[in-house]
């Protein structure tokens, strides 16, 4: 074998992991968020979890890159353990995938039609296709498919450089020699073992192992010891990435080896019982890609048929191995591990940031409600609800600007760009919450009461920042533009509530109907009621205008404002009916 033979080698090793890597990405960049909706809502029931982590590690090929996302999201109490069972064991078959794709290396016939299936005949195709989709297209969501494309050919590629610098190994003694080696199950284990821990991917290790195959000197009894290890192996991801998570999250890891080792033990116990007593013909015979790809699948599918009964007992295990300590109080939060998938943190962050909203607008409903009638626990919790609102924005906001640096598709680059805006918009309005108890507490303090007028002129400006917080909290949940155009509209009657109030205010002021005192604590009202319109004002245009690449607030406000749109139009002159001041007394 000479140098250019081994520079090809690696070249090709090189070639193929990057080839794996780039049509993994893309793949996941192509599901987008929708693998963790998918996630939460469809393990809910065992076969279900089974069948969709199938589905998603056939999706993004990638078992680790699963195992790790379930990690993140236990770790995160987005999910509970017992979802993740099933999810890891459907990811094992799914994995099979890649291993029957690249088995068509290994095709040789004289007939045309099974000729194209060769990588060398359709790679150079995909390519092609690839670099036309990138180049050409102005859509991320098309240039992501055509990365899949290149990713898949450069794989092929590679896989082919592989097979073609290890084909002269074939008539070397020494190689032959240390292949004596792998007919010992013990070091063929090791070895599998070894070369996915570092590879880190139990399909680019089997797919190596399918181009070491073409040799024509590795057998089944050398190769299925290897392909067991290999699925050992691929645990050591999981391992990595369960350090400093919680307990939950660690026995995610602690199942996924539990499985393989278990099921690695009871299938090569099985082989070596069977191939004692009855003798099996067919491992002293040289093992081909299409091979190995049904023995992975083989060993996969009957593990999980095997153990998917014991489900449970697998979970107990993990939680005898990962024992409960002392909870500490803290909620969890988004985990850093979710970072690997933007796609799915970019969605667990708008998750996060509805639930803040939700915070927040509860808060402010609960500081007005205190006006009617004040109540000392209830200012706690409005309290309670500011600092944990506080804590959102830190912690959403350092998460979003670490999401920012990652390549992201330009859907999840604006939502990012619109839940770095609500994320200060939503704090400001738990600001304003604890302002207005203050005003409500001050009330209470003084025994103030307001006359009879400004008391129903209060109700209807009160009534109507209910409206708009419900608005914008329904708009911003559902991402909903026809919502949104609501919220401009009826801030604009909100506005010319307060000053027609202040107006009158004043009138009664200067005619001695009204003190200074209540002059005071009326205006801090409504100064606040002002600004959290202004704030749903805020969160309901950042919607509008991330979704139609507007990004100039004063001017995008003046044109919906003075351009007689017929949306904005009708929706201010049923506001303004709905919340018209009684006439002056």
């Amino acid at each position: 074998m000479t140098i250019f033979n081994f520079i090809s080698l690696f070249g090709g090793l090189a070639l193929f992991l990057f080839g794996m890597s780039t049509m993994s990405d893309n793949l996941e960049k192509t599901a987008g968020g929708k693998l963790e909706k998918i996630l939460k809502i469809m393990t809910d029931k065992p076969i279900k979890a089974l069948l969709l982590g199938v589905a998603i590690t056939a999706t993004v090929q990638s078992s680790s890159a699963v195992t790790v996302m379930l990690v993140g999201l236990v770790n995160s109490g987005i999910m509970q353990l017992t979802q993740a069972v099933g999810v890891i064991m459907g990811s094992n078959i799914g994995t099979t995938v890649t291993a029957w794709v690249l088995s068509l290396a290994g095709i040789e016939s004289d007939n045309v039609f099974v000729s194209l299936l060769k990588p060398s005949a359709f790679a150079p195709i995909f390519a092609f296709i690839g670099i036309l989709l990138t180049m050409l297209s102005k859509k991320n969501r098309t240039k992501d498919i055509g990365g899949i494309c290149i990713g898949f050919a450069v794989l092929m590629f590679g896989m082919e450089m592989m097979s073609d610098a290890m084909s002269p190994l074939a008539d070397m003694p020494e190689f032959r020699d240390l292949m004596v080696m792998f007919n010992n199950p013990v070091f063929g284990l090791a070895i599998g073992v070894i070369m996915t821990a570092l590879v880190q991917s139990s399909s680019a290790t089997v797919g190596i192992l399918q181009a070491l195959s073409m040799t024509g000197v590795i057998s089944y009894g050398m190769a299925i010891p290897i392909i067991m290890g290999q699925n050992i192996g691929t645990c050591i991801t999981a391992l990595i990435s369960s350090m400093g998570v919680s307990k939950n999250a660690k026995r995610v890891a602690a199942i996924h080896v539990y499985f393989n080792l278990i099921g690695t033990a009871v299938f090569l116990t099985a082989f070596y019982l069977l191939d004692t007593f009855i003798g099996f013909t067919f491992t002293d015979t040289a093992i081909e890609p299409a091979g190995i790809a049904v023995v992975h699948s083989i060993f996969n599918v009957a593990t999980t048929v095997v153990l998917f009964p014991f489900a449970k007992l697998l979970e107990k295990l993990a939680r005898k191995t990962v024992k409960d300590k002392k909870a500490t109080g803290k909620s969890a939060f988004i985990d850093d591990r979710l970072l690997n998938s933007p796609a799915l943190a970019v969605s667990e962050s708008r998750n996060y940031t509805v639930k803040m909203g939700q915070t927040a607008i509860d808060a402010l409903l609960k500081s007005i409600s205190l006006v009617e009638k004040f109540d000392r626990k209830v200012v706690d919790e409005i309290i309670e609800k500011e600092k944990e609102l506080d804590d959102y924005e830190d912690k959403l906001g350092t998460f979003l600007v670490k999401i920012s640096s990652h390549d992201l598709t330009d859907a999840d680059s604006n939502t990012v760009a619109t839940l770095l805006h609500a994320i200060g918009d939503f704090e400001r309005i738990g600001d304003h919450a604890v302002n207005i108890a203050k005003a409500a507490q001050e009330i209470d303090d003084k025994e103030i009461h307001f006359s009879e007028n400004a008391t129903q002129e209060l109700k209807i400006a009160t009534d109507a920042i209910k409206e708009i917080l419900e608005l914008t909290e329904k708009a911003f949940a559902e991402n909903s533009i026809e919502l949104a155009l609501e919220v401009e509209p009826l801030e604009q009657v909100i506005d010319d509530i307060l000053a027609e109030i202040k107006s009158r205010h004043i009138a009664r002021l200067t005619g001695g109907k009204c003190t200074i005192e209540l002059g005071f604590v009326l205006s801090d009202l409504l100064t606040n009621y002002e600004r959290v319109s202004d704030h749903c004002s805020n969160i309901a245009v950042c919607l509008i205008q991330i979704s139609k690449s507007v990004f100039d607030t004063h001017e995008y406000l003046n044109d919906y404002k003075s351009s007689g749109s017929e949306i904005f139009t009708g929706s201010f002159d049923k506001y303004a009916e709905k919340y018209s001041l009684p006439s002056k007394m």
